[in-house]
């Protein structure tokens, strides 16, 4: 019997030629990640008491990113610790105001096929979108790994995703996972791997792959996987990597479920509070009034996300009862935006571009709710108190669905809004 592509990486990472899921490993860490609000302030003390030795500062990554900037004197204190302790252990890479670290470590060439990487922070599973092993790990645990480079791992079984044929103009891989997460449940795929495999996946920019592999997550998974290929060979090679593993699933690997889809036959999908899995057609709930529409995140506020949005509102305004909070998903995004005048027509339709950070998603920085207040958003989570007020509501969708909203004030279907020329 072959093996899934988890099972591969693990097996790697723990020195043996095979492994099953359900088998505990002892494996050696590739990439141990940590951000402000998870990492230094909270290991510190028993990390010194145990050594306080980093197993290899080549392989430690620290990005502060969920308090950027600072909201309050609280917030600025952890930043400054967290910069301190970078230093102290001269780490040499340390990144600040630069985004959501899920986006920096792939941005800098961190993440790699086959990789095994940790992080304190549950979106670690971002990088499988790239072929990497990426799960998070409480703060605790990272102790063990910062002090030794090993910890264990429950071999997860792998659930395959697979979705074919061509996706609809108007839809986008957003609402492929959205729809992935309505048929698994919130808690579905607790302790296993999502593998998305098919036609309509290959066929995805690499923007688009972290997006579903960023919400593996959300059906309870340990990570989301994606066969590398060209796509990413390409980008790691323009960041100066160049040995690169293709790993993938043997065609005898066994595989705890299957599900298979026709990505032609979606329509745009939104997420509807206060559950991510309360998954519905837009037309459903179009018409809802929204106070706030919010562009962004690790999830969707890369560069064809920032794209999708401004040829919605190029020339038009934003509903006058609303605000529209942009946030691009790394300092390299916002640059992008700025050269390609995207920045320029998002501002010019009534959006506030915010700086690269955590922000509002998680509810720290500029862009919190009230309470009573409805956001649509292209984040990751619609929890009660996400984004702010546990009185609020948090709908999700696609980048199309929120500029949409954006206009009428109100859940929207994007697909009015896209010529046939925008289309393309």
């Amino acid at each position: 019997m072959g093996m899934t592509m988890a099972e591969k990486i693990l097996a790697r990472a723990s020195g043996k030629s095979e492994v099953k899921g359900g088998e505990i490993v002892w494996v050696k860490v590739d990439i141990a990640m940590m951000h402000d609000l998870l990492g230094p302030r909270l290991i510190n003390n028993g990390f010194r008491k145990l050594g306080g030795k980093l197993f290899d500062k080549e392989k430690v990554v620290v990005v502060s990113d969920h308090c950027t900037p600072p909201a309050t004197v609280q917030q600025a204190d952890i930043l400054k610790y967290t910069r301190d302790w970078a230093k102290e252990f001269e780490l040499p890479y340390y990144y600040e105001f630069e985004g959501p670290c899920h986006q920096v470590i792939v941005e800098h060439g961190h993440v790699q096929p086959g990789r095994l990487i940790l992080g304190t922070d549950s979106h670690t599973c971002m990088a499988g979108g790239m072929g990497a092993f990426a799960t998070g790990i409480g703060s605790t645990e990272m102790i063990g790994v910062l002090l030794t480079g090993e910890t264990w791992l429950k071999v997860p079984e792998t659930i395959q995703v697979n979705w074919e044929g061509s996706i609809p103009a108007g839809v986008y891989s957003k609402d492929l996972i959205l729809k992935t997460i309505k048929d698994l449940g919130h808690a579905g795929a607790t302790y296993q791997a999502l593998e998305f495999t098919g036609s309509a996946i290959r066929k995805m920019t690499l923007d688009e792959r972290l997006v579903m592999s960023n919400m593996a997550v959300e059906a309870g998974a340990k990570t989301g996987l994606i066969e590398p290929d060209e796509t990413v060979v390409n980008f790691l090679k323009a960041r100066g990597v160049h040995e690169i593993d293709f790993i993938k699933s043997d065609s005898d690997a066994h595989y705890h479920r299957v599900l298979t889809y026709n990505a032609s036959e979606l329509e745009p999908q939104v997420a509807c509070p206060h559950e991510i899995d309360n998954v519905h057609p837009v037309r459903v709930v179009e018409g809802t009034h929204v106070d706030q529409v919010y562009l962004g995140s690790c999830t969707n506020g890369r560069i064809s996300d920032l794209r999708i949005a401004a040829k919605i509102l190029k020339g038009k305004k934003i509903a006058k009862h609303i605000r529209c909070l942009v946030v691009p998903a790394s300092q390299a995004i916002w640059m992008q935006a700025s050269k390609e005048g995207i920045l320029d027509i998002l501002t010019e339709a009534g959006c506030i571009v915010n700086m690269p950070s955590c922000g509002a998603c998680g509810g720290f920085t500029s862009g919190v709710i009230g309470a009573g207040e409805v956001v649509m958003s292209s984040s990751n989570r619609n929890f009660r108190g996400r984004m702010g007020s546990a009185q609020g509501e948090i709908y999700i969708g696609s980048p199309a669905t929120v500029a949409a909203t954006a206009i009428e004030g109100k859940i929207a279907d994007p697909r009015k809004y896209l010529s046939k020329e925008m289309m393309v």
